[in-house]
């Protein structure tokens, strides 16, 4: 393509869709995440770029979504749920030990009609800064929990003692 018909497009891939998942945040207050449908309907509505860019739908399948293994992005900005749906990544959230990318876009690089929906959600959502915590690690923290009930307890004594009645 000649350099003269090529136009960069204003704002990066994965801050259009932080800024898409955050407008949908504070339209629908009572709403915890949303479906990839429901954020890709929100992109064309919004229109920021004057087209539906392919790699909005892959960065929200994979490259910023925070707790699950990264391809090639590293992004941590959005956060799937157990139901798949995507929100915003909060303060306390597992993220994926391999991520490392941003959690939040520039404001200085994107549209200055986008920039108080970043502090606002940076208000909503960082409390504090969401750490990059070992991955799974609650449970990791159970370790050693409740082996003080079991002390001087043998284990197989305990089961046959829990089986003795069985027919």
């Amino acid at each position: 393509m000649p350099a003269s018909t090529y136009a960069k497009d204003e704002i990066k891939v994965a801050d259009e869709l932080f800024l898409i998942v955050a407008l949908l945040h504070q339209e629908n207050p009572d709403k915890a995440a949303f479906s990839l449908k429901e954020i890709m309907a929100r992109a064309e509505e919004e229109n920021m770029t004057g087209k539906i860019r392919p790699g909005v739908k892959q960065h929200a399948y994979e490259h910023a979504v925070a707790n699950i293994k990264p391809g090639s992005g590293k992004y941590r900005m959005l956060y799937k749920t157990a139901e798949g749906k995507l929100r915003l990544l909060r303060a306390g959230d597992d993220v994926h030990p391999e991520r490392a990318g941003k959690i939040w876009p520039n404001p200085e690089e994107v549209p200055a009609r986008y920039r108080p929906l970043v502090a606002w959600a940076q208000k909503q959502y960082a409390k504090q800064k969401p750490e990059h915590r070992r991955w799974l690690e609650g449970v990791f923290q159970m370790k050693g929990l409740g082996k003080k009930l079991w002390a001087g307890q043998d284990a197989d004594a305990y089961v046959d003692q829990l089986r003795k009645d069985w027919q």
